[in-house]
């Protein structure tokens, strides 16, 4: 009886371990680490690239997380995701957070919680100019570039079921297809596009092109059922925008006379 007794209490601790550890939640972890771990484009620009200068990961997300590691008051450590990497790695614990042109989706929330939105766009079509492809509505009959994982390939399907949707694992190789002319055009968010756009040697041999496919609202990838992580991320995007943080960082990469200038023409959600 009394080994009975005994087992039955060692496990008993364990069960109250386990929970008390799950109650931790991400904040303890990441505090207790020193570090906050993001999952980053890093070759997205001006979201998140290879400097070559430096050879270091540097764009608008990554000064985001920078911020909100500084409000953590850790280091900041970046892990290159794609697409199709991002909710996986977050969901097996590789990530703390992805900080990676992922659109809030409705049908992600069965996968992956959200922050409020910190930056908004819309879908449209990088084409060759002069090529023919004006709209979504001349990708009949067409070949289409897009990105594994992303809403761009549900969405121009849908806005355009006649056209064939080539899926690559990232932007560049599918900017890749559209310069080799093994796809029409190539789809993604304007923000995504003008980076990659003014990435080429002959900027203007391409054109952005058509009304919004689709609205693109970016949201924080954050681990499901954890509020506590949840909260401090939002109040955290919130006090940048507040304070003015987030519009020096907006402008340090999209502002007016840079080159992938984009103005900010949306406010971000303040509680009260």
């Amino acid at each position: 009886m009394r080994k009975t007794a005994w087992i039955s209490a060692l496990a008993g601790l364990l069960i109250l371990g386990l929970a008390a550890t799950a109650l931790a939640g991400k904040l303890d972890d990441i505090k207790s680490r020193g570090a906050l771990v993001a999952g980053v484009k890093d070759s997205q620009p001006p979201f998140g690239y290879v400097d070559e200068k430096t050879n270091q990961v540097v764009g608008f997300e990554i000064d985001l997380m920078e911020a909100l590691a500084k409000r953590l008051g850790v280091k900041l450590e970046l892990k290159p995701v794609t697409s199709s990497t991002r909710i996986p790695m977050l969901g097996q614990g590789a990530i703390d957070i992805v900080a990676a042109t992922m659109t809030h989706k409705k049908e992600r929330e069965d996968q992956v919680d959200f922050s409020i939105t910190y930056f908004m766009t819309g879908q449209k079509l990088l084409v060759k100019k002069g090529g023919g492809v004006n709209s979504v509505a001349d990708l009949g009959g067409k070949k289409v570039g897009s990105v594994k994982g992303s809403t761009s390939e549900q969405n121009v399907k849908k806005a355009q079921p006649d056209c064939t949707v080539i899926s690559f694992e990232t932007y560049p190789e599918a900017f890749l297809a559209l310069k080799q002319g093994k796809v029409q055009a190539m789809t993604t968010d304007e923000s995504i596009l003008v980076g990659i756009k003014n990435s080429d040697d002959n900027p203007d041999a391409w054109d952005i092109v058509g009304e919004y496919i689709s609205p693109e609202p970016y949201g924080l990838g954050l681990p499901e059922n954890d509020s506590d992580f949840r909260d401090f991320v939002n109040l955290a995007l919130m006090n940048m925008w507040e304070t003015g943080e987030y519009q020096k960082i907006y402008e340090k990469w999209f502002g007016k006379g840079k080159k992938d200038y984009l103005p900010l023409t949306w406010k971000m959600e303040l509680w009260p």
